[in-house]
């Protein structure tokens, strides 16, 4: 499938185009220099009528500041180029041509790629002022506006001359595999886990909080199973944070977890679980999704502290105690090899299917341990059991008087169920239904001998 790299300056709408073109909204966008900062993939049918698919990259605006975040764009921009047939050197018409425009253009001429100079944000923009953009030395410029849709349609017949002959017309199957979303408050390790697993800089990562703001999808394989990396935005507290850049990042990472299959929460392991931590934890544990939690940064402590990390996560994580806890150093890559064989069971369990009979034994034996307690003087009955939906696996209870069922009975009813079944690294959702009374909105119809007696008792209270 052929690739097209946007490139460009920060604040020039590659990511606006990006949206465009994979009809999503995928990519944030906001009047905010230098948002995007790590690579960003879509898969799209670039041409309906040639049936023409292609992968297009957003990537980071390239500056020509010497610090730690610019050096990670550029170097996330350059390996972008390196996968590219084409490439789109956005410039602004708006602001015309500034010298970092002349920078990059110098930079890309060197490449032996087919590049294509996208002039945006050109809406109602005279054609005859676009001329000074002939100074990049980039050929005829295309002027569009990624906003307003404007231009799109003559920049793809542009590009497609451009495309590889060989994989022109060639379609790819669609990604299918294992979602799993990795979170955790910033800076705790996640895009290092993540490069360590692809063995590759796929997403910057560097000793900064908040580095990430975007949540990047990674598809890739590994041993025949396909999986679908998630790199999300740390997420802190609402009274820290503060750029609306970074109230974006956290809702993308939540829409994140709500596309995932498994969650792998990182945690630090020289603060354990703090208050924010917690908050995640139970986020995840509302939402269903199958749970691991990973504690980074284990290389570091020394044997007293590490068993202090363990006494203090048995006691903060009972609530979640379906989930595995895995002791890993994502910077030298002890432990991280062994995260797939729990994140294949978490899958597995989640998406299980059980059988009403097996069901319903657990339950006899479940009322048999203990049977379920009175409820405002009547006692709970419930008479049978069903699977009604998986991520997470969701049992239906059916019986009487099921609408005030006690939390205590319900967590023995979910760790039974977890127990018989052998689920691990996922939570188990319960829901219950009560029968209808049958003789609700029904009226009573009196024979002759009670209509009688009801009279003689009207009489005798009227006399009184």
């Amino acid at each position: 499938m052929p690739v097209i790299s946007l490139v460009g300056r920060p604040n020039v709408g590659k990511s606006t185009l990006f949206n465009r073109l994979s009809k999503s909204r995928q990519a944030l966008v906001s009047d905010f220099e230098g948002l995007t900062r790590d690579r960003q993939y879509a898969e799209i049918l670039f041409d309906e009528d040639s049936e023409t698919f292609a992968t297009i990259i957003d990537t980071g605006g390239l500056t020509n500041q010497d610090n730690i975040i610019d050096s990670g764009i550029q170097t996330q921009v350059l390996n972008a180029l390196e996968e590219s047939n084409v490439i789109y050197f956005i410039v602004s018409s708006r602001d015309g041509i500034i010298g970092l425009d002349r920078e990059i253009a110098s930079q890309l001429r060197k490449l032996k790629k087919d590049i294509v100079l996208v002039c945006n944000k050109a809406e109602g923009l005279d054609p005859s002022l676009a001329a000074e953009f002939y100074e990049l030395g980039m050929g005829e410029p295309i002027l569009i506006s990624a906003e307003h849709g404007q231009g799109i349609g003559d920049l793809i017949d542009y590009t497609l001359p451009l495309l590889p002959k060989e994989v022109e017309n060639e379609e790819e199957e669609d990604i299918e595999g294992i979602a799993v979303a990795v979170l955790g408050r910033p800076n705790v390790g996640k895009s290092t886990l993540i490069n360590r697993i692809l063995g590759e800089e796929r997403v910057l990562a560097i000793d900064l909080p908040g580095t990430t703001r975007d949540s990047i999808y990674i598809p890739f394989e590994r041993e025949g199973q396909k999986y679908t990396l998630i790199d999300t935005a740390g997420i802190r507290r609402k009274r820290s944070t503060h750029e609306k850049i970074e109230i974006f990042s956290i809702i993308k990472a939540r829409e994140a977890m709500e596309r995932s299959h498994v969650v792998v929460l990182m945690l630090d392991a020289s603060e354990g679980v703090t208050e924010q931590d917690a908050t995640l934890l139970g986020m995840i544990a509302d939402r269903g999704r199958a749970l691991m939690i990973v504690i980074n940064k284990w290389d570091g402590l020394d044997e007293y502290q590490k068993q202090e990390v363990k006494r203090k996560l048995d006691v903060k994580l009972s609530f979640v105690n379906y989930a595995s806890v895995h002791y890993i150093s994502a910077l030298h890559g002890s432990g991280v090899g062994k995260l797939f064989a729990p994140i294949i069971t978490a899958y597995t369990h989640a998406g299980a299917e059980f059988s009403t009979p097996n069901l319903n034994k657990i339950l006899e034996k479940a009322n048999h341990g203990h049977q379920p307690p009175p409820v405002k003087g009547r006692r709970l009955k419930i008479k049978y059991v069903n699977q009604t939906d998986v991520f997470p696996p969701t049992l239906t209870f059916h019986g009487n008087h099921l609408h005030s069922v006690p939390n205590a009975y319900e967590r023995y009813l979910k760790n039974f169920f977890i127990n018989a079944l052998k689920l691990t690294n996922t939570p188990l959702r319960i829901e219950y239904k009560s029968g209808d009374n049958p003789f609700k909105d029904k009226k009573n119809v009196l024979n002759a001998r009670q209509i009688a007696k009801r009279r003689r008792l009207m009489k005798f209270i009227k006399k009184k």
